[in-house]
């Protein structure tokens, strides 16, 4: 028996590689039509059909686009408008905060200021300035603490409490030592 060699074969050797594509794309196109049987469309007519199908979805996903723009553009001027409404009925609130905290910080500023000077008025009489004498003041009241060496040292000091502007009361709550 003689044995039979693939090399051998003329047919192969010489064109081989051009004959199996023939038979590849003749294959390929076989299971096309076969796929499309049921299908009498032309390629133009399917073509069309196609390029009608995405010029819809285009117009779908316009369409779509406009009305989520559409969308934000309404719930913006709505949170706009919620926004200036929210502001509108809390702006006097606002404003009458703000304007009773800086009354307390310009009570605070004179109460600080008032202290001051009275200490430094205490500090300029001859009896007073050598002692150690408290000053608080709170809204324009002065409380005076600590020890006077005489009743008139005492008094003195409550009318130089008294010449300070802003000044509205003093409570003389100094004490006056004994054996003076």
């Amino acid at each position: 028996m003689t044995r039979y060699d693939n090399n051998d074969d003329p047919l192969r050797r010489s064109h081989g590689p051009c004959v199996l594509a023939v038979i590849a794309v003749a294959a390929a196109a076989f299971g096309l039509a076969g796929c499309d049987r049921h299908d009498n469309a032309t390629v133009g007519q399917k073509v069309d059909a196609a390029i009608t199908r995405t010029e819809q979805a285009a117009s779908d996903a316009k369409a779509r686009a406009q009305e989520a723009a559409a969308d934000a553009k309404a719930r913006t001027e709505q949170a706009a408008a919620d926004a200036k409404a929210t502001y509108q009925e809390n702006a006097p609130r606002v404003e009458q905060s703000a304007r009773e905290t800086n009354d307390k910080i310009a009570d605070k500023v004179d109460d600080i200021a008032i202290k001051a000077q009275v200490s430094a008025g205490l500090a300029k009489d001859p009896d007073l300035s050598a002692l150690r004498i408290d000053v608080d003041a709170h809204g324009g009241a002065v409380t005076l603490g600590g020890p006077a060496p005489s009743e008139q040292a005492r008094d003195r000091a409550t009318t130089i409490a008294r010449s300070i502007k802003g000044v509205t009361s003093v409570d003389n709550r100094l004490v006056v030592k004994a054996g003076s």
